[in-house]
């Protein structure tokens, strides 16, 4: 194709991930890609796994339950710490423990141990995720600062890593649901703890992984973290998380309906599938777009797909409406990812990240639990009805609220010397921030 949103729109978006490559090499994306996949397979696996031994579906959602709970209550407690005492020792830990308490988790399900074992367990797993999605977004940042087209590299950054969410979001689940399929759930669980162990201990040990802040500096506090404007990113990646758990439900429950239960997966992988190439085409966008505007533009976007869903009411309308809300998801992360970069101390950045990626997490749990309870009440359709709610109070506080005043255009970049080997500990923000 060569007309408007074809191909000449589609190569700046790949030449801008090609330039991020060659500065941050291609080997260290894979490993935090794979890295990151265990968060992904986990909570579906843990379902999976604990309704097939136990036969009872109230005690796998407890089980997969505490396992969300606790990585939305330990991921800013794992950015926090890999802030100040540096990546390496805080993901080397968070990886080799985490990996141990999922195999822990996996022997516990297939010899019958109690749920209230089983769900200690899962709580250490949700803890203990070493976040290599959020602190890999902070080591890119951390490794483009002060090169050539400095902006130009952040943004690109940040359209890779979202891209690399989505990806990894819907093919982690697919192979959980492949292995389960044609093995058993036991295994997938097994392939999600080698990748942790060895992947996330590869991350952490890379020499790019950033130094920490350390402890502050005459006795004072370090930068602040929380601020009206973080308060409403969050709210913002709220809304999706909402959405996310909503839509999950109403498709589980719409094809379980119609007959047709194994076709709630592969729909939701198609929305994974269209968000990620939305990923890719926002690196494309011109800088002349500034954040604040795409804020606006995303979540109207939002509202606006998500609006096909109210009427779909059969396999085939749902293969249509479903993926189209995933046009709008990975531009609305790579955009709240990109503000908070600039409204966030440097030496916080990994910290807020997870602070956003726990906002999805906590807020999907509840989307999941509401739409679903709804759906058993008012019918399969009741929870497209929470996933417009959410969308649309997402466009209306980023409409109010989404101003260049709030959100103040980045600082240029100041030369640095030319230096070797990790990136040292950054300084506090630029001016504006």
């Amino acid at each position: 194709m060569s007309g408007p949103g074809g191909e000449t729109a589609a190569v700046p978006g790949v030449a801008r991930f090609r330039e991020l490559l060659s500065v941050i090499g291609p080997w260290l994306p894979a490993v935090a890609f794979l890295g990151r996949m265990p968060a992904a397979m986990c909570p579906i696996g843990t379902l999976l796994l604990v309704g097939t031994e136990t036969g009872s579906i109230g005690d796998a959602s407890l089980v997969s339950g505490a396992l969300a709970l606790g990585e939305a209550a330990g991921g800013p407690v794992v950015g926090r710490l890999a802030d100040r005492r540096g990546q390496r020792t805080v993901i080397l830990a968070a990886s080799l423990v985490n990996a141990t308490a999922i195999l822990a988790l996996v022997t516990a399900a297939v010899t019958g141990r109690p749920v209230v074992l089983q769900i200690a367990f899962a709580a250490v797993v949700g803890l203990t995720v070493p976040q290599v999605g959020p602190l890999a977004r902070g080591r890119w940042l951390s490794m483009v600062r002060g090169k050539p087209g400095e902006e130009r590299l952040i943004g690109s950054a940040l359209s890779f890593d979202g891209t690399a969410d989505e990806v990894s979001f819907t093919l982690g689940p697919a192979v959980t649901g492949v292995l389960a399929a044609l093995v058993a759930p036991a295994p997938a669980l097994v392939l999600a703890a080698v990748l942790v162990g060895v992947c996330g201990t590869l991350f952490a040990v890379h020499p790019s992984a950033p130094a920490g802040s350390g402890p502050p500096a005459g006795g004072r506090g370090h930068a602040p973290l929380m601020s009206p404007a973080l308060a409403l990113l969050m709210c913002s990646m709220s809304m999706q998380g909402l959405l996310f758990g909503s839509v999950q439900a109403g498709v589980s429950a719409t094809a379980t309906h119609l007959g047709s239960p194994g076709a709630a997966g592969l729909l939701y992988a198609l929305l994974g599938g269209v968000s990620a190439l939305a990923g890719v085409a926002t690196a494309a966008l011109p800088a002349r777009i500034g954040l604040p505007l795409r804020l606006r533009l995303a979540t109207a976007a939002m509202l606006a797909t998500s609006l096909p869903l109210l009427p779909a009411d059969s396999i085939g309308s749902l293969a249509l409406a479903v993926p189209l809300v995933g046009a709008a998801i990975a531009p609305h992360i790579i955009t709240v990812f990109g503000l908070t970069e600039r409204i966030v101390a440097r030496e916080r950045i990994g910290e807020a990240m997870a602070l956003l990626v726990s906002s999805v997490l906590v807020a999907q749990s509840v989307g999941v639990m509401v739409a679903g309870r709804l759906a058993d009440a008012y019918g399969p359709g009741a929870p497209s009805v929470v996933s417009c709610a959410a969308t649309a109070t997402a466009a209306l506080v980023a409409a109010a609220t989404a101003t260049s005043g709030r959100y103040p255009p980045a600082a240029p970049a100041l030369p640095v010397p030319h230096r070797t080997g990790p990136p040292a500990a950054s300084p506090p923000a630029r001016p504006g921030r």
